[in-house]
C-alpha cells in the first residue's frame, strides 16, 4: 500500500505541474505589441450591436498600415454603427407595406448616399466663388487704376 501511496502522491504532483505548466503562459506578460486595446472581452461584446472584429477590421483597410486604433474610436463606431442602422429601420418602417423591400432600404439609405455628391457639389461651388473673388479683385484693381491718381 505504501507503494500505490507513493504512486499516488508522485501523479498527484504531476497533476499540480502540468497545471501549472499551462498556466504559465497565460500568466506571462504580454509583450508590448501585443498589448494593446484589441482585446474585447464578450461582456464588453455584449454592450454593442455588433461583434467588434469585422468593424476594426474595415477600420483598418482603410488606413494606413502604422496607424493604431483606439478602444474608444473603436466602440464610437460601434455605437455610430448602430445608431444609424437604428435609423435607417425607422425610415423604412414608414413603409405602407408589411414586407420591406429593397426599394425601401435604398429610399432609406438615399440621403447617406448623396454624401459624396454634396461634397463635390461643395468643392464646386468653392471654386466658382473663388474664381467670382478673384474676378472682383481685379475689377477692385482696374477701378483703382483708372479712378483714383496719385
Amino acid at each position: 500500500m505504501a507503494k500505490k501511496k507513493g504512486k499516488e502522491s508522485v501523479e498527484e504532483e504531476k497533476a499540480v505541474v502540468e497545471e501549472i505548466i499551462e498556466e504559465k503562459p497565460s500568466e506571462a506578460p504580454k509583450p508590448e505589441a501585443a498589448a494593446t486595446d484589441d482585446d474585447f472581452t464578450p461582456e464588453d461584446e455584449a454592450r454593442y450591436a455588433f461583434p467588434m472584429a469585422p468593424i476594426v477590421r474595415l477600420m483598418k483597410q482603410e488606413m494606413d498600415e502604422d496607424k493604431m486604433i483606439r478602444r474608444r474610436v473603436k466602440e464610437g463606431m460601434n455605437q455610430w454603427l448602430e445608431v444609424l442602422c437604428r435609423k435607417v429601420a425607422k425610415k423604412m418602417n414608414q413603409s405602407e407595406y408589411t414586407m420591406v423591400e429593397i426599394d425601401d432600404f435604398k429610399t432609406a439609405i438615399e440621403a447617406y448616399d448623396m454624401i459624396d455628391s454634396v461634397e463635390q457639389e461643395r468643392t464646386r461651388i468653392v471654386a466658382t466663388l473663388e474664381k467670382v473673388k478673384q474676378d472682383c479683385d481685379s475689377l477692385i484693381m482696374d477701378v483703382n487704376r483708372k479712378f483714383i491718381t496719385p
